[in-house]
């Protein structure tokens, strides 16, 4: 069947529907809502029999609707409408919300029900719930709704608030003012409001007499102080307190126009006399509550290596720091090394905001490449432990190439890898990714994911050998797999034969072509992305980072100071 979807982005969620949809056979375009006229003129082009709408933050016109069926995608309940569904859910404390596929009508998100189900609430950010619950709902709705269509012998069912099965209602747009944080108010009721608005738009405060927005929230199990006072700082995040407790706030963004940064690089010299905190990744904090972004667990013979950076990006700073953890772990007496990277993304590499905040962002760009190819060195040269990548969420470019540096990878069903940079300004990319990729999936094929620049699907991903297997709908079911399979390699007779198997697999590799040359040869290209007289990259993170529309052109004193053809490098 041909259908086009018709997206405000191509997330995750829009992703996932587009392979899934693919793999069974169906032909999908992709036209992104940027304005009636565009939409108008796919519709004519691609003359879908059903158009779906994954992820949308426009009406689409009736033009279009009225002419072709269209199904979207909402995240609430049966009879739920309004913008800001999942928000009121989380501040409202729905123990049980749902995605709904409903067909485009006049009045918004009072369509025709197509499927319908529904999914229990847990305690964290929105962006989580949508990563996990709603998308996986959303699949099973999207698959039910195509199926229900093709057939041809299903009528759709009325939005009907007499039904007593009908539980939601019209829900009007979340306000400022709907959020406002009183900081003598308990932990869990600013936790939710912060969780209600991440990853967008962030909930408006003031600190230090700087108007912000606050992202990342975590709960603080054991310190306390001044409702509102920050007490101490750790690894870029800030913790305030509460009134009977304290919170641990990752992020802030400037209002009204500044970027998403770790809290630390907002607030600059404002910290001065805060208190560090300091954690280590393999510190349990007797068992409290806490942020961390790093630690470190242990069961039998096998290590666990947890690393949960915000929406996946990875700092300087952080690489390293996730290197020092891995240099540590392999010294205990285990024989597998898991590295579980986060629950919500398993990594997307680069920083692109902390580089735009850079005094030199190709000088920051360039720092960050070598403590990332350090990193994915420290993981291939590891030959002492049989190391497995569990990646229980989506990966991208350097973060999806980064679990290719160990001995097995896992990936929970459904998650989305996009192992390619070439998008972002047609950056080269490195992590060893010429010598991981190849070996996995062959040069040709190789060369197709990294031209392309499609997203995969772990279907895929296992039959071209990216990964070894994939398994478990869900984060928990994925990982209690995980450590059964890590637990059997671990106690498994054959590991010391693995270990052997590995360390004379990795001498006849160097002997063919040393990592030392494939490193040199990637770096000599990003050096030229960073460094060069193209500000492709530059131009490319600009429009990223600051969500402006690619047509768009920034100052040329930007580009001119992103560039930076005189800053001097450090060797890699």
């Amino acid at each position: 069947m041909k259908i086009l979807f018709i997206t405000t982005s191509h997330n995750g969620l829009s992703q996932r529907a587009y392979v899934e949809l693919s793999e069974l056979g169906h032909q999908i375009n992709l036209q992104l809502a940027t304005s009636d006229t565009a939409m108008e003129a796919a519709v004519r082009q691609y003359k879908p029999e059903l158009i779906i709408a994954p992820f949308l933050k426009t009406a689409i016109p009736p033009s279009i609707w009225k002419k072709v069926p269209v199904l979207i995608v909402h995240p609430g309940i049966r009879g739920d409408r309004g913008p800001s569904s999942l928000d009121w859910a989380i501040m409202e404390e729905w123990e049980e919300w749902g995605v709904t596929i409903l067909q485009a009508a006049e009045e918004m998100d009072a369509g025709d029900i197509w499927a319908s189900h529904n999914f229990k609430m847990r305690e964290v950010s929105k962006s989580s719930l949508y990563r996990h619950e709603v998308t996986q709902a959303a699949m099973l709705g999207l698959l039910e709704a195509v199926a229900k269509f093709e057939s041809g012998t299903f009528t759709p069912e009325p939005l009907d608030y007499q039904n007593p099965a009908v539980k939601g209602r019209l829900h009007m747009p979340v306000k400022t003012k709907d959020r406002d944080i009183d900081w003598n108010e308990n932990t869990d009721s600013i936790l939710r409001k912060i969780r209600a608005a991440d990853s967008a738009p962030g909930v408006l405060d003031e600190i230090a007499g700087e108007k912000v927005r606050l992202f990342g929230a975590h709960k603080e199990g054991a310190l306390k102080g001044e409702p509102g006072a920050i007490i101490v700082k750790r690894d870029g995040a800030i913790c305030r307190a509460t009134g009977d407790g304290a919170v641990w706030i990752t992020h802030l963004r400037q209002h009204p126009n500044g970027i998403k940064l770790p809290a630390a690089l907002v607030l600059g010299d404002k910290l001065k006399k805060v208190p560090e905190s300091c954690l280590s990744p393999f510190d349990d904090y007797r068992g409290l509550a806490t942020f961390r972004e790093i630690w470190y667990e242990e069961c039998g013979k096998v290590g666990y290596l947890h690393f949960d950076f915000y929406n996946g990006a990875m700092s300087t700073d952080q690489c390293w720091r996730l290197q020092q953890a891995l240099i540590l772990a392999k010294q205990k007496e285990t024989k597998v090394i898991v590295l579980m990277g986060g629950a919500d993304i398993w990594s997307n590499g680069i920083h692109l905001n902390v580089i735009e905040h850079a005094a030199s962002p190709a000088q920051e760009s360039w720092d960050y490449i070598v403590a990332m190819d350090n990193l994915v060195r420290e993981i291939i040269d590891t030959d002492t432990h049989f190391v497995v990548s569990a990646m229980q969420g989506n990966a991208g470019a350097g973060g999806a190439i980064l679990a290719l540096a160990a001995d097995l990878i896992f990936a929970r069903s459904g998650i989305m890898l996009n192992p390619h940079y070439k998008k972002m300004g047609g950056l080269y990319g490195s992590e060893y990714w010429t010598y991981l990729l190849p070996k996995r999936v062959g040069s040709q094929k190789a060369l197709e994911i990294t031209e392309k620049c499609l997203p995969m699907g772990t279907a895929q991903a296992k039959a071209i050998g990216f990964i070894d297997e994939h398994f478990g709908q869900n984060v928990d079911s994925f990982c209690a797999e995980v450590r059964e399979r890590a637990a059997e390699v671990a106690s498994s007779p054959a590991i010391s034969w693995l270990l052997s198997q590995k360390r004379k697999n990795r001498t006849v590799d160097e002997a063919i072509k040393t990592l030392d040359q494939y490193r040199k040869e990637e770096l000599s290209c990003m050096r030229d992305n960073f460094f060069g007289n193209d500000p492709s990259y530059h131009i490319a993170r600009f429009h990223f980072v600051h969500k402006i529309s690619c047509s768009l052109q920034p100052d040329p004193e930007a580009i001119e100071k992103y560039t930076l053809n005189n800053a001097t490098s450090r060797n890699g």
